[in-house]
């Protein structure tokens, strides 16, 4: 009889376990990477999708559908209240305080903010392979060949999306009423924006600083209207059009990015990224004429119904191709909604940030908390809510993991992961989130708590599992949360970052609205 020693079956089964090993790793490096969408809105409010607010005055059912789909994020936030900076955030997973961008937002000429050689997530999915896409608004600066009114509009622009990780971008430089109204691609301006105009009366009563850029324009110069000054425009552009435009170029350009190879009768295996910047419902408030008259909400709420179409005509594209199973779409805005939301709500009963107190501009949750929706149909369970503080600076370190590759120490600084939420398993926030007003002034949040930095003599604390539209003061109560929490956003500033790493230097050291860190001598 013959007999196995139990060294020549310990050998056979290190043996097994090794071929079993690699056949699991080969399965998951076969595995192919998910395709990426992010949608982001300008100026949404929490309230206005129907999905997150019961008595919204209009219907949302494709953003329902998202929410329906996948992953509901009812904490997630934008890095902050305004335009420049929480587009900064989103693309770098970097608070744009640290950069030299202390409060408010860019025009639509100027340096980039995003420096040269810093990491975005197109840059990072670039150097994974993907094919990446820009189509809308970017405000973030760049620069054109001359000066107002002394333009050459033949030259190529600079420190576009082009040149921070995008392949390919069509859009326009920043919001319309700072001008240059005209549609970019690449890196060129596609009709010279040689005319002139202003803001115009709006459509909506309830807002009369409301306003629209619309034709007719002149040809000379003038000094602007009472509701602003003059404006770079180019004869062919609408400002009703922007939507429906962004989203026939992002749909002309995923049917090239799913194209098969040349010889090749399978869908082209490259992944993609498309981030989709829209100008609604940001002012001008201009719903196209069909969408006129389809919500109890007046054309701010005509404007979020068309914004909601457009995503649905979004997703179906995506079904039409047979790409959404494997396709991340992230839905989310840039900051809380506009000051008109005060008079939405005697004029149309409806609340734009939903339960939560203020709006954009301000440190109150609903300066920053927005809508976050994720689909991933391969992956996120259908239907799932996670009440996990998220911020949109996390979405850099989440696509890393998911990829399976490290950020470098110099990128990413306060970024963390919420890769795992989206599989399915149990995650607990371990870093403090900062918020940020229009004004350059500081909130943190750490758990339930979060600390108003704005007056450090007057501090304001909230515990927002109890209190979330932020009313009960709990500063005098808890003394010493107050303190915490207080060194705890020093920290955070000083490190040059708010996750574990390699101390990393903010572009200043100290400015005046770090109201609780003394100056230094």
């Amino acid at each position: 009889m013959h007999t196995h020693s139990p060294r020549c079956t310990f050998v056979s089964f290190v043996i097994l376990f090794g071929l079993l090993l690699s056949a699991v790793t080969a399965t998951a490096a076969a595995e192919p990477k998910p395709n990426l969408v992010i949608i982001y809105t300008d100026d949404q409010g929490y309230g206005d999708a129907s999905c997150l607010n019961p008595d919204s005055k209009f219907d949302t059912p494709n953003l329902d559908r998202l929410a329906r789909e996948g992953m509901t994020f009812t904490d997630g936030h934008s890095s902050d209240t305004v335009c420049t900076p929480s587009r900064y955030g989103l693309l770098t997973g970097r608070y744009s305080w640290r950069t030299a961008l202390k409060k408010g937002v860019y025009g639509a000429d100027r340096d980039c903010l995003i420096e040269k050689g810093r990491m975005t997530i197109g840059s990072l999915l670039q150097a994974q392979g993907y094919q990446t896409a820009m189509v809308g608004k970017w405000h973030l600066g760049m620069q054109f060949d001359g000066s107002l009114g002394k333009r050459d509009w033949s030259k190529p622009f600079r420190q576009g999306p082009v040149d921070r990780g995008f392949d390919y971008f069509f859009g326009i430089p920043a919001s319309m009423n700072y001008g240059v109204l005209t549609y970019l691609e690449g890196d060129r301006v596609l009709k010279p924006a040689d005319l002139w105009t202003a803001k115009k009366p709006g459509l909506l009563k309830a807002d009369p600083a409301s306003y629209r850029i619309t034709p007719p324009y002149q040809a000379e110069f003038f000094n602007g209207s009472k509701l602003g000054g003059p404006l770079e425009v180019a004869a062919d552009f609408d400002d009703v059009d922007a939507l429906r435009v962004f989203v026939e170029k992002s749909k002309a350009w995923l049917d090239e990015a799913v194209k098969p190879e040349p010889g090749d009768a399978t869908k082209n295996t490259k992944p993609f990224f498309l981030y989709l910047p829209l100008t609604s419902p940001h002012k001008p408030v201009i719903p196209a004429p069909e969408f006129v008259g389809k919500s109890q909400c007046g054309a701010y709420g005509d404007f979020m119904v068309e914004t909601d179409f457009r995503v649905g005509q979004m997703m179906d594209h995506l079904d039409t191709l047979g790409v959404a199973d494997n396709t991340i779409i992230v839905f989310t805005s840039d900051n809380g909604p506009e000051k008109t939301y005060i008079k939405r709500i005697p004029n149309f009963d409806h609340r734009s940030s939903g339960i939560y107190r203020g709006g954009k501009r301000d440190l109150y949750e609903g300066g920053h908390r927005v809508p976050f929706l994720v689909r991933w149909p391969a992956k996120v369970k259908a239907g799932s809510t996670s009440d996990v503080p998220v911020s949109q600076t996390d979405l850099l370190a989440t696509m890393a993991e998911l990829l399976g590759t490290e950020l470098p120490a110099n990128a990413g600084e306060d970024s963390w992961s919420f890769a795992k939420i989206l599989k399915g398993d149990t995650l607990e926030r371990d870093v403090p989130l900062m918020h940020h007003s229009s004004a350059g002034l500081f909130a943190v949040r750490d758990g339930d708590w979060k600390l108003h930095l704005d007056k450090p003599k007057a501090p304001k604390l909230y515990n927002l599992a109890q209190d979330p539209s932020e009313t009960d003061n709990l500063a005098g109560k808890h003394a010493k949360r107050v303190r915490e929490l207080k060194a705890a956003a020093t920290r955070l500033v000083q490190r040059g970052r708010s996750t574990p790493g390699a101390v990393q230097k903010n572009d200043v050291s100290w400015w005046k609205q770090l109201t609780w860190i003394p100056k230094p001598e």
